[in-house]
């Protein structure tokens, strides 16, 4: 079978994007878009340096010129699979055209049919930037293109956006967060990153996306008649071997987990070995907050994404700074309680992990089309006035809800500050959560963190790790028996409360070794002792003070220690208690930290460390929750 299942899984998120229409027969899906489009495969469109990108062209039959929905992306798109005709695409094309707008798809440089060597996110920008161009100045094109798609078809619009091209006239990005680079309080390089420490799930992506360095490849300047004719028996993607990430993932050292797999050789090789702020992260096609972005764009968030606070932060960022007339006020935003890229997947009964968040349908397509209607078409549709500007699912009261704004403007930021009697380990444990701010007595928990028996990731807010782990909601409370777990409750709640915004944490922290990681996951626990994980993130204390210097710890000292904001949004019930746990790992969700100070990314052997938590008038290690008033 063709690719492993990482790979089937990513490329299926993406076409789920636009095609909703059920799988048909693909003879009478073919049928149907041949009766109302021209079909034009294997365009090879140029670049400004010769490279030509692979590009299937569907629009609408007759002489009207159109709009463009164009989607770009790093997966194979090829109408012929395995030597049969594929639906995916034609679906996609058929929607589109129905709607009366030219559907384009193509492949980043060095991807499948198209000429060149790919770098993540599809540089150069002129790329993008040159593709605009030439469908804008297409004689059936009325100069207005949408982009639109999921995951890497949507991490790349940001950054050429930001280069202004005048025909980019929408964006719909979903599942974007890998295409942002700095995002205020957020530094996480295109989500290489998160606090400092690296998030494994383009360990297993790469594998299973990059091709290798040494890859059979088509001569350059074929005709469009012989790339029609190979495609319906070369599809031009390698056959990957299946892995057992679940279990690969924990070789060390980290920079040669794809060599241990004897996966291809490409350009992991040079991004493992990148620090948080190496100038590289700022030559390629990741988007900072230091680039213009002057695009009405339509951005879908998911609860149980890798990125949910950086993507609802660019929203923000986005909305504050426009300067053109009418960008700011054409921003819209949809948080959906399911996992990355999922949102058609929701039902009535929509599970996510094991937690059943109720019904969270949503009409994805209708929102997209009259979107693009708006702005593509210029037609007077009612899009503003019949859908809020964030629309945003609390779960727990299991509703979508409305706002003008993220966070609410109706928030409450409610201090719970980390008590205990020095014994927090383990749901057993003494640690409370409470409003009152601690005494003078420097109260502290502490907990052994050994990287070769680190805490394991389970659910949680993940993608594109193959088998090691399932992302979603699940009941921790298992998983807080282990003694490296500090769990800190909330007395049980006897009137409900909404949480919704995002979570900052403050804590204080010594170490015995001069480097280490501390993790934090915010929980709900239901009267019968299920703790459902909400939102977690981590910190790589170097980077303590800044990802600009790598500070190491002196042994005993305390130190202050922001962490990365989560972000949700939950009904606690009455009855149900909030509760966080701290750690120093969650693998492999995130890179376990072998604590002595070096690379990391280069070392195979670890050091066991203790780590403390301390809390008291001196030390108020706090969690700050946004509840909605």
């Amino acid at each position: 079978m063709k690719k492993n299942l990482l790979l089937l899984a990513l490329i299926h998120s993406v076409m789920l994007v636009l095609a909703q229409t059920p799988a048909e027969d693909t003879a009478v899906i073919y049928r149907k878009l041949d009766s109302i489009a021209v079909i034009e495969q294997k365009v090879m469109m140029p670049m400004r340096d010769g490279i030509r990108l692979a590009t299937d062209i569907y629009r609408p039959k007759g002489s009207q010129k159109v709009p463009v929905v164009f989607s770009r992306t790093p997966y194979n798109f090829n109408t012929w699979i395995d030597g049969k005709m594929s639906t995916r695409t034609l679906e996609a094309a058929y929607e589109a055209v129905q709607h009366g707008y030219a559907y384009v798809v193509q492949n980043e440089r060095g991807r499948f049919f198209s000429e060149g060597d790919w770098d993540i996110l599809g540089t150069p920008l002129t790329d993008g930037y040159d593709a605009i161009d030439w469908l804008a100045n297409q004689s059936w094109s009325n100069g207005k293109i949408g982009l639109i798609g999921c995951s890497s078809t949507a991490e790349w619009q940001m950054a050429v956006a930001s280069q202004n091209h005048p025909a980019l006239a929408a964006l719909v990005a979903q599942g974007y967060g890998a295409g942002l680079g700095r995002v205020g309080k957020f530094m996480e390089q295109g989500n290489w990153y998160r606090g400092g420490a690296q998030q494994m799930l383009f360990t297993a992506w790469l594998y299973g996306t990059q091709h290798d360095r040494y890859r059979p490849a088509l001569p350059r300047g074929l005709s469009q008649e012989d790339l029609q004719r190979l495609q319906r028996f070369y599809d031009m993607g390698p056959e990957m071997p299946r892995v057992d990430w679940a279990a690969k993932l924990a070789h060390l050292p980290v920079k040669d987990i794809l060599k241990n797999v004897q996966g291809p050789v490409g350009i992991y090789e040079n991004m493992i070995a990148r620090k948080p702020n190496d100038t590289a992260w700022y030559k390629g096609g990741l988007y900072h907050d230091s680039m213009p972005l002057e695009v009405p764009a339509y951005w879908f968030v998911s609860w149980y994404d890798v990125s949910s606070a950086p993507n609802i932060a660019l929203f923000n960022h986005v909305r504050n700074s426009a300067k053109k007339p009418g960008v700011a006020d054409n921003q819209y935003l949809v948080i959906a309680p399911v996992l990355h890229c999922s949102f058609k997947r929701a039902t009535e009964n929509t599970i996510v992990g094991q937690r059943n968040v109720g019904d969270a349908r949503l009409n994805y397509d209708e929102l997209t089309w009259g979107w693009f209607d708006m702005l593509l078409k210029g037609e007077q549709n009612g899009f503003k006035s019949s859908n809020p500007r964030v629309r945003y699912y609390t779960m727990g009261s299991n509703r979508w809800q409305e706002a003008e704004s993220f966070p609410l403007p109706n928030t409450e930021m409610r201090s719970f500050y980390l008590t205990s009697g020095g014994k927090a380990n383990t749901r057993l444990g003494d640690g409370r959560l409470s409003l009152k701010k601690p005494g003078s007595k420097n109260n502290s928990d502490s907990f052994i963190y050994d990287p070769l028996n680190p805490v394991p990731s389970y659910g949680g807010n993940v993608c594109c790790t193959g088998n090691a782990i399932q992302g979603g909601s699940f009941d921790q409370a298992a998983m807080e028996l282990r003694k490296d777990i500090l769990v800190y409750t909330s007395e049980e709640l006897t009137e409900g409360v909404e949480i919704t915004g995002f979570i900052e944490s403050t804590l204080y922290v010594s170490s015995t070794g001069l480097d280490t990681d501390i993790t934090i996951k915010l929980l709900d626990v239901y009267p019968d002792g299920k703790a459902y994980n909400l939102d977690e993130t981590i910190q790589r204390l170097r980077y303590r003070e800044g990802y600009d210097k790598e500070l190491m710890m002196e042994k005993g000292k305390v130190y202050k220690v922001d962490l990365t904001p989560m972000v949700t949004s939950n009904y606690f019930a009455a009855g149900h208690k909030i509760r966080i746990e701290i750690s120093s790992s969650n693998f492999p969700r995130f890179e376990r930290n072998l604590n002595t100070g070096g690379n990391n990314f280069d070392e195979a052997t670890g050091i066991v460390v203790e780590n403390r938590i301390h809390h008291s008038s001196r030390y108020p290690s706090v969690i700050r929750l946004p509840v909605k008033k």
